[in-house]
């Protein structure tokens, strides 16, 4: 098979806890792919070091995720490699639903304006992978050591001493906090005896990266039943370097193996693409839905993020945005809680906000595969009703489920909240500094950031408000931010199109406190010294009441 992307291969080097015998570590990070990567790199900018252990020798390979949410993007952006995603990824907002050979009906996840990412872009996951390489060896704070798997955990109570087996001998690792992001098939989370509870449906999808010039849009196209591939259904999205996902659903009876086989695949995508089309295939694989996650992620001194703690079906971009979205709402708390300005409680919250984001996921994963693949003649009745009736009825179309596509969590009950309207990230807006256009997210740094809105008069502060935030062990930092038509002083940024006060719901005088995740921690109007550090203290958990179960909204 050709290859569009040339996999670096990163050299074993003995370290020097292979001789010392006695290390100990704050942070040990079991998986170097994208979401211990994600991690390591944001450890690392919050100015904690870790080791990450892996037992191969490069990133991924094949494509495997690769619809990278808006989201998903900000983050990246923060830990220096989303602009790199932007520029390289394919960008989109359009998809389609076809049934058999009509279109019934298209949607656009963006329809507005002023962001600066888009909804979604495709980049195979070796790319950000590689890239977030480059970026842990850059901070000095990331020790990656390569051929190095992890052969067995032993968990106490003031930390984790891991077994290690390398090309030069075995040799062990203590750790205060072990960060287990070593996939579906988790080796900590068997070591550990810890159960995967979940549904995996009897269905299996072919999935191949075929290299082809081609003229179909810059979108997302999903067929129910489509011609070329009868009784089953299929999946289009464009990569870069002219490579393009192709997902057919095969059925339970198929051979994984079998299937695999270019004589096998070669025809089914002639099928589809018409067999005067010229490709190459890049990379094939079969796999099966299963929507699965452990009961905890924190399990004292390990926590779980990624596909060790869940995993989805691959219809709406939810394993590896989660994945993400683990990291971020849990660094920024084992940072503080290392550097001492938190409670180890903290990380409870991990817990809190996070699984009821994954149990988001997995009900509209488990609702995805349940109309993709009716397992009931009355199922597809019902599912096949539904899409001859969406070509013209907008109210068939809420029904419609090729992949409910991935989300940002709103943690609008969670223990952290310092106010009932919080939880929900700050939406980016463009924004005016100095007669330069530049985009709000890229202003709220790593840290707690209290937003004013408004002008001069209705953002000032108490006497000495400023430089006691700024003095404290966990500092705040100001933002101010005034509507267009105001007179301001020149270090505050302007709301150019009033899109901050539209989507974040501000008038003239108000505050919102934010986490260093970007989550709102708390808002209200005039804020005063003890609201402000009231809020962020509950942000850190130092002041918490029992937790009220999280949701979602959206």
């Amino acid at each position: 098979m050709p290859k569009t992307y040339s996999n670096p291969v990163f050299p074993y080097r003995r370290s020097p806890d292979q001789d010392s015998g006695g290390a100990r570590h704050p942070v040990a990070i079991v998986g170097a792919g994208l979401v211990g990567l994600a991690a390591a790199v944001d450890l690392a900018q919050r100015g904690i070091a870790s080791v990450v252990l892996d037992d191969d020798e490069t990133v991924s390979f094949g494509s495997r995720a690769i619809c990278f949410s808006k989201r998903t993007l900000e983050i990246c952006d923060r830990l220096g490699i989303g602009q790199a995603m932007l520029d390289k990824g394919v960008t989109w907002n359009v998809g389609r639903v076809f049934f058999g050979e009509r279109r019934v009906y298209s949607f656009d996840l963006l329809p507005e304006s002023g962001h600066q990412f888009p909804a979604f872009v495709n980049l195979q996951q070796y790319y950000a992978e590689e890239w977030l390489v480059r970026r842990a060896e850059d901070t000095g704070l990331v020790d990656l050591r390569w051929k190095n798997r992890v052969t067995a955990v032993d968990p106490r109570d003031d930390g984790v001493i891991l077994r290690i087996e390398t090309p030069d001998g075995p040799y062990s690792l203590a750790c205060d906090w072990l960060l287990a992001a070593d996939g579906a098939k988790s080796f900590i989370r068997r070591a550990m005896g810890l159960a995967f509870e979940g549904q995996v449906f009897k269905d299996r999808f072919l999935i191949a990266d075929v290299v082809m010039k081609a003229a179909f849009p810059t979108e997302r196209w999903f067929w129910f039943d489509p011609p070329f591939h009868r009784g089953q259904s299929a999946l289009l999205h464009k990569q870069p370097d002219d490579v393009w996902r192709i997902d057919l659903q095969l059925g339970w009876d198929a051979d994984p193996e079998e299937e695999k086989k270019p004589e096998k695949v070669i025809p089914r995508l002639q099928a589809m693409l018409g067999h005067e089309a010229e490709f190459d295939l890049e990379w094939v694989s079969v796999y099966t839905f299963q929507c699965r996650r452990l009961e905890r992620f924190r399990h004292g001194r390990v926590l779980f993020v990624g596909d060790a703690a869940h995993q989805v079906s691959p219809f709406g971009a939810r394993g590896g945005n989660g994945g993400i979205q683990d990291t971020d709402n849990l660094c920024w708390k084992l940072a503080h809680v290392l550097q001492g300005q938190a409670p180890e409680s903290l990380l409870d919250s991990y817990d809190a906000e996070r699984i009821p984001a994954t149990d988001e996921n997995l009900l509209n994963s488990t609702r995805a595969t349940d109309f993709i693949t009716p397992k009931t003649a009355a199922s597809r009745a019902f599912r096949d009703a539904v899409l001859e009736l969406s070509e013209s009825q907008d109210f068939a179309r809420r029904w419609v489920n090729s992949g409910r596509l991935s989300k940002p969590a709103v943690l609008a009950g969670s223990p952290l909240n310092g106010s009932a309207d919080a939880g929900e990230p700050v939406t980016d807006a463009p924004v005016l500094r100095e007669a330069q256009t530049d985009w709000l997210l890229r202003h709220l740094g790593h840290g707690f950031t209290l937003l004013l809105y408004g002008n001069d008069d209705t953002t000032s502060l108490p006497d000495g408000l400023t430089g006691r935030l700024a003095a404290e062990e966990v500092p705040v930092r100001i933002l101010r931010i005034a509507p267009a038509e105001e007179s301001i002083a020149t270090e505050t940024l302007i709301d150019s199109e009033g899109l901050i006060a539209k989507r974040l719901r501000l008038r003239p005088g108000d505050w919102l406190l934010i986490r260093p995740d970007q989550h709102i921690a708390a808002r209200g109007d005039r804020p005063d010294l003890t609201a402000v550090l009231a809020a962020r203290d509950r942000a850190l958990g130092k002041t918490l009441v029992p937790a009220q179960p999280a949701r979602l909204a959206g």
